[in-house]
C-alpha cells in the first residue's frame, strides 16, 4: 500500500512560514532607534546655513559692476564671499560651477599685475573680471603687495584701478585681497598651478585704498620693502583693563619676548614673531588631541616655545585656541579661575588689532614646520 507524503509536506510548510515570520518581525525591531534617527536629524538641522556675500568691483561714482569668473568658452560663473559661521571677518572667496565651490587664487605671473582665476579639480582656470554696464569686461588682478597682501583691483583700458568689495545681504563691506603666509613669491602649487596669494574677503582696513599703487604693469622684480619696521606688543587684556605681558618659554624656562611685525604700511594681517637670540621664530596654533589647541613658537628642529601669558604676581597663563569660527580660531588666555581674556596687539601709537588663529584650507592640518604639525596661524588681524 502506498504512503501520503501530504502530512509531511504540510508540516515543512508550516514550519518555514514561522521561520519567515520571525524573520521579518526581528528585521523590523532591528531597524533605526527612535532616538538615533532623532539625533541624525538634529544634527542636520543644528548646521549654521551660509551667507552669500556678493563681490563687486566700485567705480569712483560709487557704482557697482558685476565680477564674475569666465572659462575658455566665455562662459560665466558666480563670485561669492561666503559666509559659514559667526564671524565675518575672514571669509573664503569661491567660484560657484555647477554646483561646486571652487577656490580663487591669485597666480604666479612675471608681470607686477598677476592674473587671479578659480581652479578646477583638473586644473582649468576660470579667470575673473569686472562687468561695465556697457557689458565691457574688465581684468581683475593682484596689482601691488604690500607685505603679507596683495591689493585687488579691476582695471580699466585707460589703467584706472577699481576697488573690489564684498557685499553681505544686509549692507555690510568687506576688502577682498590677495594674502601671503609664505615670505617668497610662491605660496604653493595646486592643480600644476603656482599660487601667489589666497584670495580672502576681510574686514575693511582703515588705510588701504589710499596707498600708492603702480600705475602700468611691469615686470615683476623680487619683492622689497623700504617700510621702517614697526614693532607690536601683544598682551592679554583682564576683566579690569589691566594688560599682560604674553612670552615665549623654552624647556628651560628662559623668556623671550613675542611681537607682532608690521613690514609695510598695511596693519590688516601682520605677523607674530618669538624673538630668541636674534632669530625670529614664527608662531601657531598647533594641531592637538587636547580640548584647546596649544600655541608655540616652533624652533630649529622642531624645538617648541610655550606662549604665556605673565600676571603682576609672575603667575603664568596658558594661552590658546579655544573655539573655532569659520577660518578663525579664537585666541585666549586662561587665568587661575578657568576666565578666558582676549589677546590683543598694540601699536605704539595706540592702534589695537586682534589675535587670531587663521585657517588658510579646509583641512585639519596646514602644514608642518620643522616637523610640528601646524593646526592655524598666529596673526594679528583687523579688528
Amino acid at each position: 500500500m502506498k504512503t501520503s507524503n501530504q502530512p509531511f509536506i504540510g508540516t515543512i510548510v508550516h514550519y518555514l512560514f514561522f521561520i519567515g515570520f520571525l524573520l521579518v518581525f526581528t528585521a523590523c525591531n532591528e531597524g533605526p532607534k527612535k532616538d538615533e534617527t532623532t539625533k541624525a536629524e538634529t544634527a542636520e538641522i543644528a548646521k549654521v546655513d551660509n551667507v552669500y556675500w556678493n563681490v563687486k568691483a566700485i567705480n569712483p561714482d560709487g557704482q557697482s559692476l558685476d565680477v564674475k569668473a569666465f572659462d575658455s568658452e566665455g562662459k560665466s560663473f558666480d563670485i561669492k564671499a561666503i559666509q559659514n559661521s559667526d564671524q565675518d571677518s575672514f571669509l573664503d572667496v569661491k567660484c560657484i560651477v555647477d554646483g561646486q565651490q571652487l577656490p580663487v587664487k591669485m597666480l604666479e605671473s612675471e608681470n607686477q599685475f598677476v592674473p587671479v582665476a578659480a581652479i578646477n579639480n583638473d586644473g582649468d582656470k576660470y579667470y575673473i573680471q569686472a562687468i561695465t554696464a556697457a557689458g565691457e569686461k574688465l581684468d581683475v588682478k593682484g596689482v601691488a603687495r604690500f607685505g603679507n597682501i596683495v591689493l585687488m583691483k579691476a582695471i580699466t583700458k585707460k589703467g584706472d584701478l577699481y576697488g573690489v568689495k564684498a557685499i553681505s545681504p544686509a549692507g555690510q563691506l568687506n576688502d577682498i585681497k590677495g594674502i601671503k603666509i609664505a615670505r617668497g613669491d610662491r605660496e604653493m602649487v595646486l592643480k600644476g598651478i603656482g599660487i601667489h596669494a589666497h584670495v580672502k574677503a576681510m574686514h575693511p582696513a582703515a588705510n588701504e585704498d589710499d596707498f600708492k599703487t603702480p600705475t602700468k604693469n611691469k615686470k615683476k622684480t623680487e619683492y622689497k620693502s623700504d617700510f621702517e619696521r614697526i614693532i607690536w606688543n601683544i598682551k592679554a587684556v583682564t576683566a579690569d583693563g589691566k594688560n599682560l605681558d604674553v612670552k615665549a618659554f623654552d624647556a628651560e624656562g628662559n623668556i623671550f619676548d613675542v611681537k607682532a611685525t608690521q613690514d609695510s604700511e598695511q596693519h590688516s594681517f601682520m605677523n607674530i614673531k618669538a624673538f630668541v637670540e636674534g632669530t625670529e621664530l614664527p608662531v601657531k596654533l598647533m594641531d592637538s588631541p587636547d580640548e584647546h589647541a596649544p600655541i608655540n613658537a616652533i624652533g630649529r628642529n622642531g624645538a617648541i616655545y610655550e606662549i604665556k601669558a605673565i600676571t603682576e604676581d609672575d603667575v603664568k597663563l596658558d594661552v590658546k585656541g579655544i573655539d573655532r569660527s569659520g577660518n578663525i580660531i579664537n585666541v585666549k588666555a586662561i587665568d587661575e579661575n578657568g576666565e578666558f581674556l582676549a589677546v590683543k596687539a598694540f601699536a605704539p601709537d595706540g592702534k589695537l588689532n586682534q589675535v587670531k588663529g587663521i585657517k588658510i584650507f579646509d583641512r585639519k592640518v596646514e602644514m608642518n614646520v620643522q616637523g610640528q604639525p601646524v593646526y592655524a596661524h598666529l596673526k594679528a588681524i583687523s579688528q
